[in-house]
């Protein structure tokens, strides 16, 4: 690659709001910089501000990795007013692009990708567009599918995002790659379970507990958390102590608390509430279960941190859940339409009856885990689909 190439990366933020966009955008910034040192990369940030990221950079980036960012400008939107954020936003990815004439636009957000499709119009800029979940679904915009069509390269997080876009657009399957999410292996680990918590909820160390990590929000009720407390009355029948445990916040809780109380749950469910990301490790290893029945998840990054920490993972088979659990190589897949099914592999799971035996090997659960989506694969990929670009 030659030093006077020049990159645009155009994301919606990385510190004000926490989501699987906001997660994927940071690692592949840190993929960038390490791939491609020497290249001229422009960062623009709706929703966060340049003075919060250079402070995130100070305080974050280690003494030896600062020669990475001599050649990075930083551009942030978050200080404008949200009504004209946008406007401000487009004009300023417009304006700058016209005058630094990038090789290559990056957007980690499909909204964004019709002023890259524009831009192309008129400085003939090359882009690439990374599609998640639900926003790259049954998409009606005009505007935004010529977008996809003109592309240079589509990049999905998995592949039932990438065989639906394609489905759904029209999109020739050679024009659209797979780039799995990744995780940071480092901050997840194998513990016991934490004496704190299990004190602290009224457990003990023998009762079998299943989590599940979400934003607690009606739009995500596709998650599958209240499918798991409407059959675990059943469940209870063969596994009288069972404990459920929900972590996360959101307009959804009341909603959570009813079906709770209907089903006389009191005893047998905790709403934890938000957790911040240092402590969810403990969580993770509080339980025996991680269950995530969801049906319209684009990947599901926390199936990656559970299984890092070793626990048997349970998802939906209707969505980038089959990806994250390697078609149930390293996990267990239900429909999560059906309850009977839900039932019987989450009871089959906690009594140790379940047939893959992986599901209770966690040395072996979280070297799985960290070979097909950790940080070093995650790079490798990238750098597989940028070399026709960037050379």
């Amino acid at each position: 690659m030659t030093k006077s190439q020049h990159i645009h990366l155009w994301i919606p933020e990385l510190f004000c709001t926490k989501g699987g966009i906001q997660v994927f955008s940071g690692f592949l910034l840190q993929a960038f910089q390490s791939l491609y040192p020497e290249s001229n990369l422009s960062i623009f940030l709706k929703n966060d501000s340049g003075e919060v990221m250079q402070q995130k950079i100070s305080q974050e980036v280690s003494q030896d990795s600062r020669s990475n960012w001599s050649r990075t400008q930083i551009y942030g939107a978050g200080a404008i007013p949200s009504p004209i954020r946008t406007l401000f936003f487009a004009w300023q990815l417009m304006s700058l692009a016209i005058t630094q004439k990038p090789d290559l636009i990056i957007t980690t957000h499909l909204n964004f990708a019709p002023i890259a499709f524009i831009l192309k119009k008129i400085i003939g800029t090359k882009y690439i567009a990374i599609a998640h979940g639900v926003e790259a679904w049954d998409i009606q915009n005009p505007l935004l599918k010529k977008s996809l069509q003109t592309a240079d390269l589509i990049l999905a997080v998995s592949n039932f995002t990438r065989d639906r876009l394609c489905q759904q657009q029209g999109l020739s399957p050679e024009k659209v790659g797979v780039l799995h999410n990744t995780f940071d292996a480092n901050a997840w680990e194998i513990r016991e379970k934490p004496a704190h918590l299990l004190q602290k909820y009224g457990l003990n160390a023998q009762q079998k507990i299943i989590l599940t990590v979400s934003r607690l929000v009606a739009s995500e009720k596709y998650k599958g958390y209240d499918r798991i407390l409407e059959v675990l009355p059943i469940i209870r029948r063969s596994i009288p102590d069972i404990h459920y445990i929900i972590v996360g916040k959101g307009s959804d809780r009341d909603r959570l608390t009813q079906i709770i109380q209907q089903n006389n749950l009191q005893t047998h469910v905790t709403l934890a509430g938000f957790i911040p990301d240092e402590d969810l490790c403990d969580y993770y290893n509080l339980c025996d279960l991680f269950a995530m029945p969801s049906k319209r998840e684009g990947f599901g990054i926390v199936y990656l941190e559970a299984l890092a920490s070793g626990k048997a993972v349970l998802g939906g088979n209707l969505d980038g859940a089959v990806d994250a659990l390697c078609q149930g190589e390293i996990g267990a897949l239900i429909n999560p339409d059906n309850l009977y099914e839900l039932v019987e592999v989450i009871t089959k799971i906690l009594s140790g009856k379940h047939d893959n035996p992986l599901i209770y090997q966690p040395q072996k659960l979280r070297q799985s885990v960290i070979t097909k989506f950790g940080f070093e694969h995650f790079q490798h990929s990238l750098s597989s689909y940028l070399s026709s670009f960037l050379n």
